[in-house]
């Protein structure tokens, strides 16, 4: 019997704030679970936490990933003229997005198909390392499940604002150190980009 593929296609913001939280925003328009978004976030004290829209989708993650906290709730973006809205749980926040940032000019050169391949991607894997400290495109997803990380685009987020209950978690900031969730993180310069995520789980 073959490996099965689950494939979520959308996009990625990764970003600190100067307040010494740093988050990672999925945004899915495509995956096994339809439409939704999710948060990834750890606080300055190193406490990683998953916000979900729901238990099945909160498992899911939770096997991919580690937490020390996940809250189930209602999670959600909406498009701006300038970026997007993020809203979920106790976490409240805004990103101004600029243009393609150079990595997103050098990733057109490589063509869709390939760039989300997970031959390519376990190929390139050892160069991204080193191209991009922080950021993986290949690695385990845990259980015996591999995953492949298939950068398209990829815009700078040139400004941030969040707050976490009402609370100023400050402006933007680096995704500096990275974070502790699994196999990969995403670039220490903040970034939005355009993905296609694929899980491979053994036959």
């Amino acid at each position: 019997m073959p490996a099965t593929d689950l494939r979520f296609s959308g996009r990625i913001a990764g970003y600190g704030t100067t307040g010494g939280v740093r988050i990672v925003l999925g945004l899915w328009s495509t995956s096994p679970f339809g439409s939704f978004a999710d948060a990834m976030i750890e606080d300055s004290r190193g406490k990683r936490l998953l916000l979900a829209p729901t238990q099945e989708i909160a498992d899911f993650i939770s096997t991919t990933y580690t937490f020390d906290d996940v809250e189930i709730g209602t999670v959600g973006w909406t498009r701006l003229p300038t970026g997007l809205r993020f809203v979920g749980g106790p976490l409240d926040t805004t990103l101004r997005i600029g243009g393609s940032s150079p990595l997103g000019r050098a990733l057109r050169v490589v063509p869709k198909p390939v760039a989300v391949n997970p031959v390519w991607l376990q190929t390139i894997d050892p160069l991204a390392r080193v191209l991009q400290p922080g950021a993986r495109t290949a690695g385990s997803a845990g259980n015996g499940r591999r995953e492949y990380y298939g950068v398209t685009g990829a815009r700078r987020i040139t400004a941030a604002t969040a707050s976490w209950s009402g609370a100023d978690l400050g402006t933007l900031a680096r995704l500096d150190p990275p974070v502790r969730f699994g196999f990969g993180s995403a670039p220490a310069d903040p970034h939005l980009v355009d993905i296609v995520t694929t899980v491979r789980q053994p036959a």
